[in-house]
């Protein structure tokens, strides 16, 4: 497929006809794509277990490219969820970056990487 054809809407509609013409359709409710999805994340932490930060950010070609395989899967199950729950993962993702914008404004936060609840007024 060209770059250029790329988005995440084509492969909506791929996953989606990949599962129909398989009948796959009838195993792929939210409850079992939200668990196949947590088993590949653990899949993908997996491969940085017992890494230092340095190593973590230089894979040998051979593990990056089972990192790549393991970030592939983990967003098949994502695409797949969101298009069985009608929700548009994009535009979750804007709303989602604008309530952080609120909750961790760059003044108050900046180089801080502690949760909100963590933030008291006086900080």
């Amino acid at each position: 497929m060209n770059t250029s054809d790329d988005s995440l809407e084509q492969l909506r509609r791929r996953l989606a006809e990949f599962a129909r013409v398989r009948d796959w359709e009838q195993f792929h409710s939210p409850k079992n794509l939200a668990m196949a999805l947590i088993a590949e994340a653990a899949e993908l932490v997996e491969h940085f277990q017992w890494l230092t930060e340095e190593q973590s950010r230089s894979l040998p070609e051979d593990k990056r490219e089972a990192v790549r395989l393991e970030i592939a899967d983990i967003l098949i199950y994502l695409v797949r969820i969101a298009d069985r729950l009608g929700i548009d993962p994009v535009a979750a993702a804007y709303d989602k970056i604008a309530i952080n914008e609120q909750r961790y404004p760059v003044e108050r936060v900046r180089g801080d990487a502690r949760r909100a609840s963590e933030y008291g007024e006086g900080d």
